[in-house]
């Protein structure tokens, strides 16, 4: 079956898995907050179930999509591989991203008899918390493309949940590192929300960090090998 006619069930995979995504991280902060006034805690709660559930969902949807999950490793992938990889496609990528971000958001409200649609209030804004975002934007990006210039492509779906487990905690904005989660949170007033005059900044900074994370791959790995058609369904 040829790339193109698959398109539309990657398309889905890429919706239903960010969607899925978004509704971890969304509803286990919920839950955690309603379980523990301690912040730690909730984080930790938090921190574990992202993680956790990032990795079940590229394990799961990696073979039919290559689970980006993420616009950033969407356009890092459609960089290294622009060659093979059409506009079209990574463009499709992005909007089924954000539709599901949005989704899983409001699935999570729903759940928990919260009102769905409620913009967050949580005003995320600061230098420190910028470059927080570059910083686990581009630690992701360059993962990802380390391990697939390495031919370790199937320690991805761990190491990128062991990344973020730790990223939650080592950088200063809490690693949202995805701007189509950063979106779909902003729909949740909750531990995990963002509110929308925070968007710009973070999806900025984010976008800096997909750039330096590609840059950095092809520094310490080298150019680009040719891509195999593998490569596509990786991430």
């Amino acid at each position: 079956m040829s790339t193109q006619r698959t398109l539309p069930r990657r398309a889905v995979a890429e919706l239903v898995g960010t969607a899925s995504l978004v509704a971890v991280v969304v509803g286990s902060g919920i839950q955690a907050s309603a379980l523990s006034p301690d912040v730690g805690v909730r984080l930790l709660a938090n921190s574990l179930a992202s993680a956790i559930g990032l990795g079940l969902l590229i394990a799961l949807f990696g073979p039919v999509s290559g689970a980006h999950l993420n616009p950033v490793v969407t356009l890092s992938e459609w960089w290294s591989n622009r060659r093979t990889t059409r506009v079209r496609e990574a463009a499709l990528y992005i909007a089924a991203q954000l539709s599901g971000a949005v989704t899983g958001a409001l699935l999570a409200e729903a759940m928990f008899g919260r009102a769905p649609g409620t913009w967050s209030t949580q005003i995320r804004s600061g230098s420190h918390l910028l470059l927080g975002e570059i910083v686990a934007t581009a630690g992701l990006v360059l993962l990802i493309r380390g391990l697939q210039r390495i031919d370790r492509a199937a320690l991805i779906p761990v190491g990128v949940a062991s990344y973020i487990a730790a990223a939650i905690w080592f950088t200063s904005s809490g690693s949202f590192a995805n701007p189509a989660a950063t979106v779909g949170r902003s729909f949740s007033d909750s531990f995990t929300g963002i509110a929308p005059g925070s968007l710009p900044g973070f999806i900025g900074s984010q976008l800096l960090g997909c750039v330096l994370g590609i840059g950095l791959a092809a520094l310490l790995y080298g150019p680009n090998r040719a891509p195999r058609p593998a490569d596509i369904a990786t991430g």
